[in-house]
């Protein structure tokens, strides 16, 4: 995710049946807090003796209890990565470091330009992901060299520039703008294991390059070429400048990238003008841009982009924002290819993307809109994926269908608190009002470019903030963050527009949910293509620190004073089923976060529910993004804004009052970056 700002409220209109209202409070809240371990979280992975889970015709579709044998680590507030008695860690890919042989070097002051940055890692990063690469003996799927490619989300500006710039002032100037476009989006770096089994990158590769706002770009799919797509620059509709809001990620079975565009309308305002007397071309063109940033019409003080580039300037060009919101597929092999916009795959503010295939080799992915009171998604292909087709396989996320899901609480099973459906997002879907969602739009490239408007309409569940989704590699199982929500239960308080917050419900049992949960679900038969699927809580986050056990914002049993975390954000398993679980939340540690310490990394087993915590990141970051090589014998995370939040004013005039990391007495501001992580004896990570 990234940090808080004023756009990350609800600006979801919709009349939709919330969880407050499909799920039964009492007795889903027996089940969410007290189940635990017990037989009905067997029972909901295959192992437990109702009809719906069992899976007896497959059984390679049951998963196994997961041993996690590394000694626990204690929350703790250092500036330092923590990890368990026997595992070491090196950091690499710092923002700022080369991308190339030739590339500037790192200014300690942040005086590097616009120019200087497109030739170094950039900033603030988020998902990536490990592609191995055919570089010993000829043997594929090397777990010593391949390409690293990493989402950069966003910037911190008393970080990333000198003093003497200030956001939302008068000293912004064209090569900052820059500066900060080309530090998002992605890098492509070839990185090699050297004799002294140090990870560094291969600045001669031809592989490397920075995939920014302003790198060129192909739309395909259905909303390609359509009247709202199209600018001033681009008569078309089918060429994009850029790409930056890069949050989490996903990896296709066809060895390319996907990366998610998240908070795209953060940077589109109205220039120099005043917010308030800017208009919008018509009722259609308001609504649409409130949906997204509701009473908001100006930028964020932090990317004043639109001040020196007009196309983010929504009152020179109205449909640049139209532009930005897609998930990109980039294919790191291919330096020279330009990334696709995948229009198909609907657009909203992606966190990720987790890919999958169905019984009848259609490919599926599942995504979050991460705001408060959006939706979950998932895309099934209309042609299936073929091993020995490459070229077809590329062609494959350009065409099929975006369901969005609704939530109900009749369970169809006994160890399910509840079942669900997947609403296509097509022209002949009815909506809640008895028309067609083809009533509503004029063609499928409209109801793509207006996906959120077409949920509302076809009456989608508002969830809290949906961020990662992961796939189990076993059972198939889907899996997702719902991080927080403080608005939770404030029922009478309103946002401008007449927007209400929803209730506490049993999915969501307390009131100013400061501390997440993860929903997990199995599609029918347990194929991810099938329309219905039973859900419950795999874990309700929370902090016995402060409450008993009767106080739900304690947490599920499963949570203690050692593993208490709130905000889970990042999510991804490995090749053995361990559920790994990062963290974005509340930098403070004190009030309702006291004892939680720094976020962290933890690991779960989601047999038997038992979570541990792994590593503790720095001051004030966000641990995200994961990658293994093939071995599983290193794992990669991502220190996202070492030192934001803490002590604020402090450290705009002083970079290093919060944090020095990774970069330690010599720093000058902390400096995300990419950690590898591994085993003193070689074995596989996490064990």
């Amino acid at each position: 995710m990234t940090k808080f700002d004023l756009d990350d409220v609800s600006a979801n209109p919709s009349t939709a049946i919330r969880f407050n209202e499909v799920v039964d409070h009492v007795s889903s809240r027996r089940r969410f807090l007290k189940t635990g371990a017990g037989v009905g979280a067997l029972g909901f992975l295959g192992l437990g003796a109702t009809k719906a889970f069992a899976a007896p015709d497959e059984p390679s579709r049951v998963a196994k209890q997961i041993s996690l044998a590394f000694e626990a680590v204690a929350p703790n507030t250092e500036d330092a990565i923590t990890l368990p008695s026997g595992y070491r860690s090196q950091v690499i890919n710092r923002w700022g470091d080369p991308l190339f042989s030739y590339s500037p070097a790192f200014k300690g002051d942040a005086t590097d330009g616009g120019e200087a940055q497109a030739m170094q890692v950039g900033y603030n990063h988020d998902g990536m992901h490990f592609f191995p690469i055919d570089g010993v003996k000829g043997k594929a799927g090397s777990s010593t060299e391949g390409l690293m490619v990493t989402n950069h989300e966003y910037i911190t500006p008393h970080y990333f520039f000198p003093k003497d710039v200030v956001p939302g002032q008068s000293n912004w100037n064209e090569d900052w703008v820059r500066k900060s476009q080309h530090a998002q989006g992605a890098s492509v770096v070839h990185m090699r294991l050297n004799a002294q089994k140090q990870w560094e990158p291969v600045l001669d590769s031809l592989f490397n390059r920075s995939i920014n706002a302003n790198t060129p770009m192909a739309v395909v799919g259905p909303a390609a070429g359509h009247a709202l797509m199209r600018t001033k620059a681009d008569l078309s509709g089918k060429l994009v400048l850029g790409t930056f809001g890069n949050c989490g990620n996903g990896y296709t079975l066809w060895n390319t990238y996907l990366s998610c565009e998240e908070n795209f309308t953060d940077y589109f305002g109205v220039g120099e003008a005043d917010p308030a007397k800017a208009e919008f071309i018509d009722e259609d063109h308001q609504a649409h841009q409130q949906r997204y940033k509701g009473s908001s019409k100006a930028a964020d003080d932090s990317y004043r982009w639109d001040t020196h580039d007009t196309r983010f300037d929504w009152t020179q060009e109205p449909n640049e924002a139209n532009r930005f919101g897609w998930i990109i597929e980039i294919d790191p092999f291919d330096p020279h290819s330009a990334p696709k916009k995948l229009t198909a795959l609907g657009r909203f503010k992606h966190e990720n993307a987790a890919m999958t295939l169905a019984d009848d080799n259609r490919v599926v992915v599942y995504m979050g809109d991460d705001q408060r009171s959006e939706y979950i998604y998932k895309f099934v292909s209309k042609r299936q994926f073929n091993v020995d087709t490459p070229a077809e396989n590329r062609l494959l996320l350009d065409e099929g269908t975006l369901y969005v899901a609704q939530f109900s609480s009749q369970a169809s099973a006994e160890d399910a608190d509840g079942v669900g459906k997947w609403i296509p997002l097509v022209l002949d879907t009815p909506t809640v009002e008895g028309k067609k969602l083809g009533d509503l739009f004029e063609s499928m490239g409209e109801l793509l470019i207006k996906t959120r408007q077409a949920a509302d309409a076809v009456g989608a569940t508002p969830m809290d903030r949906p961020e990662w989704v992961a796939v189990h590699p076993v059972t198939r199982e889907a899996y997702v963050t719902l991080t927080n929500n403080s608005d939770r239960g404030r029922d009478k308080e309103r946002w401008p527009g007449g927007l209400t917050h929803p209730g506490v419900d049993g999915a969501n049992p307390r009131v100013e949910n400061h501390y997440g949960q993860i929903v997990r679900w199995r599609e029918a038969k347990g194929d991810p293509a099938a329309l219905t699927f039973d859900w419950d809580i795999f874990v309700l986050a929370g902090n016995p620190n402060l409450y008993n056990d009767s106080d739900p914002r304690r947490g599920s049993d499963n949570i203690n004073k050692g593993n208490t975390f709130n905000s889970p954000d990042g999510l991804a398993f490995d090749a053995a089923g361990r559920l790994w679980i990062q963290t974005d939340g509340n930098y403070s540690n004190s009030g309702v976060y006291e004892g939680q310490g720094n976020n962290s990394m933890l690991i779960a087993d989601p047999v038997s529910k038992e979570i541990r915590r792994f590593l503790v990141g720095p001051k004030g970051c966000e641990v995200t993004g994961i990658t293994w090589t093939p071995d599983q014998r290193y794992a990669f995370i991502n220190i996202q804004h070492p030192g934001e939040g803490p002590d604020i004013a402090n450290s705009q005039s002083d970079p290093t009052a919060v944090s020095t990391w990774p970069d330690g007495k010599e720093a000058t501001r902390p400096r995300p970056a990419t950690v590898v992580i591994w085993r003193e004896d070689g074995g596989v990570v996490g064990t």
